[in-house]
């Protein structure tokens, strides 16, 4: 019987529950800035957008649920999967409306042109996956965390 870790059990559930923290955190962040920005600047820019997409503008008002709200459940670890789950749909949005034309883009470096967006679409979604683990107010146990 080996007791070197594997992709089904860890170093130790300590590692395993602090990784998803730091993922948790660094997602949350860093999407949250994001919001606060627009909380003190407006999100004109997303009417504009909606609106040329032929949407209501009104529904620019989502953004803060998925740049605010969503992010401090996340770092908080409450309904942590419900929260990563708003933040995917609110980047697979942003990737319609703003992204589009670089979807398949390089940068002068030779990375994608938006791999920052894609950090953030597929951080929510190991978040989603993942859950919170046991650092988080929620609980590791929590259905929707």
């Amino acid at each position: 019987m080996s007791l070197s870790p594997t992709p089904s059990r860890p170093l130790s559930p300590t590692t395993d529950d602090a990784g998803k923290l730091v993922l948790r955190l660094a997602l949350g962040v860093l999407i949250l800035l994001h919001g606060i920005f627009k909380i003190q600047y407006g999100a004109g820019f997303i009417v504009g957008m909606l609106e040329k997409a032929g949407l209501p503008g009104v529904l620019s008002y989502l953004v803060y649920v998925g740049e605010v709200l969503a992010p401090l459940l996340v770092i908080a670890g409450i309904a942590t999967r419900a929260g990563a789950a708003i933040i995917f749909v609110n980047m697979l949005v942003a990737f319609g409306l703003v992204h589009m034309a670089d979807l398949f883009s390089m940068t002068k470096q030779g990375g994608w042109a938006l791999e920052l967006q894609g950090m953030y679409l597929f951080g929510a979604l190991a978040v989603m996956l993942l859950g919170a683990g046991r650092y988080s107010l929620g609980g590791a146990n929590g259905r929707f965390n």
